[in-house]
């Protein structure tokens, strides 16, 4: 078998790393400027008065829920990664617990935000067609959405997950066969492609409703896989279980003289 080729593995995982790093801190990235300007030209082209000032970008939530959707790669890739350091042995055993714990965490954050995205998809949609007060409110709210910075970052994250494709390939050419892996890898790329069209599909004042749209759909492939994770977990688990009762009713080894 062809050996694993370690540098371009370790590549492979810093950029999942920084994808997931990129994704948790896009509030910080793109929320929190000022849209004063361009509100109020958006808001004359719909022959509505939005009052001047008190207007912030928002940061939106897509490309922060792709993290439930890239931290399975991320923790899947991660667990292959202990193998270079860890007995297989040892690995074996905690690779079951591990993984549990991980998809029964992720679970539960996945349904809560997407409870959250749920609850404001409701109140967008509310406020836009509560003409005129809550139109304007929505306006004020997320009117504006910094769609060429969304993009920049979403080119910056297709990039990363092409190099992470690339290099874990260079480093394990039988990474092909796992057909799990291929999957996974190919639903990042994905959802990545389809933020980016519902981000281009609507007019700009819209794109922060079919944002929250795509949130929904990443928390919702999140909770798909950490079930595929939860369900992979139990043979594990059980084997390591069997493999512990073994060794601890065999019978102890007297001395030889």
């Amino acid at each position: 078998m062809e050996r694993l080729r370690t540098p371009f593995f370790l590549v492979a995982l810093a950029a999942m790393i920084l994808v997931v790093l990129v994704e948790v801190g896009e509030p910080l990235l793109l929320g929190g400027h000022d849209a004063g300007a361009a509100l109020a030209g958006q808001a004359a082209g719909l022959g509505v008065s939005v009052p001047p000032g008190g207007a912030d970008t928002p940061p939106g939530r897509g490309i922060g829920y792709l993290a439930l959707v890239d931290g399975v790669v991320l923790f899947t890739v991660a667990l292959m990664g202990v193998g270079l350091v860890l007995p297989v042995r040892i690995q074996g055993r905690i690779q079951g617990v591990a993984t549990l714990v991980f998809s029964v965490l992720l679970i539960i954050a996945a349904l809560v935000l997407l409870v959250i995205a749920v609850a404001q998809l409701i109140l967008m949609v509310s406020l836009l067609l509560a003409v005129p007060f809550g139109t304007v409110a929505y306006l004020i709210l997320w009117g504006f959405f910094p769609r060429g910075q969304a993009g920049v970052l979403l080119s910056l994250l297709m990039f990363l997950k092409l190099v992470f494709a690339g290099m874990l390939v260079a480093a394990q050419p039988r990474f092909l066969a796992n057909k799990g892996l291929v999957a996974l890898t190919l639903t990042t790329l994905v959802c990545t492609i389809v933020i980016a069209f519902l981000h281009g599909l609507v007019p700009g004042i819209l794109v922060s409703i079919t944002d929250d749209v795509a949130a929904i759909v990443f928390a919702v492939v999140g909770i798909v896989w950490a079930i595929v994770l939860l369900i992979g977990s139990i043979p594990a688990i059980v084997a390591a279980v069997r493999v512990s009762a073994t060794a601890s009713v065999r019978p102890p080894r007297l001395p030889v003289r």
